[in-house]
């Protein structure tokens, strides 16, 4: 099968889902009301609670739950083959990932704009809310500590994309003025600041920036310390000041960077440059875990992601102005994700093959996949994945004439740019986290912003710098994240299935067989995890992986219980 036909078809497919699936879930699972009162109208602050139109908080909302997270998983998962990723890439954004997403945000738009976290209390019990804190915060811990080394490293793989994403900030603050404090036209002024945002691409090429070991620390814990202060920032500012304007900016930047792949796979594809040259299935890639069931966990974003509800349930549903717009937002960001993910596996299955350069020469076809996914130590790196993606990205972007260097700058920025708002956006989500835990725990002194917005930063500070100035310290709970950010979507899934069985009649199902899908498979990679933890002797990682598993099966267990006590009282 073509690369273009790969594309088309899963474009068709997406369209389709969302006309007919999404509006089945829309109006018959969740009852959209256009009516009902929002959360971002009941406590509207002008900082966290905006009602906000859908295409603005769609670019938020998807820039938010992208990140690095559809490029790096596919770019890694194709060493099992591209039919088993394209696979679970398109049917788990359709019928998990896409009700997941919309359905933690629906929830939590009708229970006050509280985190899934803080609902958890009421559609299973109280005490299980508490093990729920307990995975949301380590899954934003290490995001946190994790994500301003992500950065770093960007900007070391790509100097150019160092200017014009830290010029995408004033450029934002001044997109938000003219909107919300000069009453002009978003869509004018938000072309004017994304051909801005180009420009300083274009310089950036020109003049890239590296950043020197400052007082002893490298450039990694440099950027590290710089991005933490950003997010501390970033996060406590009014949602009107930078995130909405921002992450619009990033949405445009999405949409010129999809069509610029959807143009450079249409050139390549009839100029006969672009041929598949990754294996349809490959079982057993040297020294890769078993594709069943880490082939779900390694594609998360893409598929379904437990970040994700974090999300729906942190941020947006605070600035969702009406309910029918949760279904744009949160099930059509999640299609979009899985455009995203369609476009890196037809990238790093076909692109790659155009030209790769190993050891001074440029491979081409077979060579240059084999190449670069040798192994899977080979290809596991996050600059290995990244690199995937950029490089068969810019090849095809190529085609259509835009320099190599200007097309690998772009793909750079974009990639850098989504990371920075998962960073912030994170932390603003962790900041949520930790007022509600310690509200309840009856310490009211967290409302205050500026002090729970500390706790989430310094407590990601001190995991990053754990192991020294390199600021790599997550990097020792890194090889958990895959199975805990599973673990989350599995339990959303178990929360919003409960929801749906409050509600009567076999709506339940809609989440309770992807719940029961993605509990069976995050228990069972988290197991095996565990044996190589313990068989590597790696204390750190033995304890905290089991404390994960103990937590997930309680949960499952109690919602399982608070299942059929539903079911025994109609």
């Amino acid at each position: 099968m073509s690369a273009l036909l790969i594309m088309l078809l899963t474009f068709v497919g997406y369209i389709l889902a969302y006309k007919f699936y999404g509006k089945f879930l829309g109006e018959k699972i969740f009852k959209l009301d256009k009516d009902a009162i929002t959360p971002s109208q009941e406590f509207e602050d002008g900082i966290d609670f905006v009602p906000t139109k859908k295409e603005i908080i769609f670019g938020h909302h998807y820039t938010s739950i992208a990140g690095t997270g559809p490029i790096v998983g596919p770019a890694i998962a194709i060493i099992w083959g591209w039919v088993p990723a394209l696979i679970w890439v398109f049917l788990g954004s359709i019928i998990m990932g896409g009700v997941h997403d919309f359905g933690a945000l629906i929830i939590s738009m009708r229970n006050k704009g509280k985190s899934i976290s803080e609902y958890t209390a009421k559609y299973i019990n109280p005490r299980t809310r508490f093990l729920f804190f307990a995975i949301v915060f380590l899954e934003l811990w290490i995001v946190i500590a994790i994500f301003g080394l992500v950065i770093a490293i960007l900007f070391k793989m790509y100097p150019a994309s160092v200017l014009p994403v830290w010029s995408e900030i004033p450029i934002a603050m001044w997109l938000g003025y003219m909107v919300y404090k000069k009453g002009k036209s978003v869509t004018f002024w938000s072309i004017i600041a994304i051909i801005l945002m180009y420009i300083t691409i274009i310089i950036g090429v020109y003049l890239p920036i590296t950043l020197p070991t400052v007082a002893g620390i490298p450039p990694t814990g440099a950027w590290t310390i710089i991005l933490l202060i950003y997010a501390f920032i970033a996060s406590v500012l009014p949602v009107i000041t930078l995130l909405q304007p921002r992450d619009y900016i990033n949405s445009h930047e999405l949409v010129i960077a999809i069509i610029l792949l959807v143009l450079g796979v249409f050139v390549s594809a009839f100029s006969g440059k672009l041929q598949i040259v990754a294996p349809a299935l490959q079982v057993h890639p040297a020294k890769a875990p078993s594709m069943w069931p880490f082939l779900f966990i390694t594609i998360a974003c893409g598929a379904i992601s437990g970040f994700h509800s974090l999300v729906s349930s942190g941020t947006s549903s605070k600035q969702v102005k009406l309910e029918p717009d949760s279904l744009f937002v949160g099930y059509g960001s999640m299609l979009m994700e899985g455009v995203l993910a369609t476009l890196v596996i037809v990238a790093v299955s076909a692109g790659i093959g155009m030209g790769y350069e190993h050891g001074g020469k440029i491979l081409t076809g077979v060579n240059a996949w084999t190449s670069h996914y040798s192994s899977w130590v080979a290809a596991k790196g996050l600059g290995s994945k990244i690199g995937a993606f950029v490089i068969g990205s810019a090849n095809m972007i190529s085609m259509i004439g835009i320099p190599t260097k200007w097309a690998i700058a772009i793909m750079g920025v974009f990639v850098a740019s989504f990371a920075g708002t998962t960073l912030d956006t994170a932390t603003r989500i962790q900041r949520y986290v930790v007022t509600e835990l310690f509200v309840d725990l009856h310490m009211p002194v967290f409302k205050n912003k500026y002090l729970a917005t500390s706790f989430a930063v310094l407590t990601a500070a001190a995991l990053a710098f754990a192991s020294g100035a390199t600021g790599k310290g997550a990097l020792a709970l890194w090889p958990l994240f895959g199975a805990v950010n599973q673990t989350l979507a599995a339990l959303a899934l178990i929360i919003i299935t409960l929801y749906l069985k409050t509600k009567g009649g076999s709506k339940w199902m809609i989440a309770g067989f992807p719940a029961i899908f993605m509990v069976f498979m995050t228990i069972w990679a988290a197991l095996i995890n565990e044996m190589n933890f313990i068989h590597s002797g790696k204390s750190l990682l033995i304890v905290t992986n089991s404390v994960v598993i103990l937590i997930a099966v309680v949960i499952a267990i109690e919602g399982f219980v608070k299942f059929f006590q539903l079911s025994g009282q109609k």
